[in-house]
């Protein structure tokens, strides 16, 4: 039976994953800080479960041993553990800052490495890295979650190459906003820009998508891949249209 590890397994992105996986004979081990869901959710999938911060190196490294002991080889490892983080540098406390960069980079990082020898046992395996289109299109607005996205797909596109030559293929899929708890797009619900919001499950099946068509990197919505050609051939530009925009939404003082 394959086997694969998801992490923030317990909602979103990462539980419609588990579920596409689980109906097609996976063995999904779960991971997510929060207990309570984690286990119903294996419970309903009958999947294992396993309490873990990905931004806590140290617990990543526990929990793959623990996984170690029950599987001898793990075949696709899917990294969607993420926080929001909604504001700029300067509105986000450091710690907040730190917060995301521990979990939407390092997380994948800690998770890799600590699992690196089940995936070369299981070659060839596959890794999917959830970015987003955050990660090549930078906003003012959102600054460092755009930061900690765009190390996490710069971090799949270099470790692919490293991996290759292992039997371990990485793929990064870079959705859009997604009606995931606690991000900022709950705000378009009900507005004209709803219809942009993605389905968690559309996200998982572009996820097992790319595994299968082994696509290095792949857009939910491919027109979304125009932004970060935009901003990589016309940074100047789109930068002084942002500071135009940026001073008209601020507020005048009497």
């Amino acid at each position: 039976m394959n086997v694969a590890v998801v992490t923030g397994g317990s909602s979103g992105i990462g539980a419609a994953t588990a579920r596409l996986l689980a109906s097609r004979g996976w063995r999904c081990v779960l991971l997510a800080r929060g207990r309570d869901r984690l286990d119903r959710l294996a419970t309903e999938l009958d999947a294992e479960a396993e309490v873990c911060d990905v931004g806590d190196r140290q617990e990543v490294e526990a929990v793959a041993a623990r996984v170690g002991e029950r599987h001898p080889a793990v075949n696709l490892l899917v990294s969607c553990a993420g926080i929001p983080g909604g504001g700029g540098f300067l509105d986000l406390s450091p710690e907040r800052i730190e917060e995301l960069t521990r979990t939407n980079y390092l997380g994948s990082v800690w998770t890799l490495r600590a699992f690196l020898p089940l995936l070369e046992a299981g070659a060839p395996s596959h890794v999917v890295n959830v970015a987003s289109v955050a990660g090549v299109y930078a906003v003012g607005a959102s600054g460092p979650y755009s930061a900690s996205k765009h190390a996490q797909l710069a971090f799949s596109r270099a470790v692919a190459v490293e991996l290759a030559p292992r039997g371990i293929r990485v793929h990064a899929v870079n959705p859009g906003p997604v009606r995931t708890d606690g991000f900022p797009q709950e705000r378009l619900q009900g507005t004209r820009l709803d219809r942009l919001v993605l389905a968690p499950e559309r996200v998982a099946q572009t996820i097992l998508r790319t595994v299968e068509r082994d696509r290095p990197e792949s857009y939910v919505f491919g027109a979304y891949r125009v932004a970060g050609l935009l901003q990589a051939a016309l940074p100047g530009t789109l930068s002084r249209l942002a500071q135009r925009r940026r001073r008209r939404a601020r507020p005048t003082s009497k």
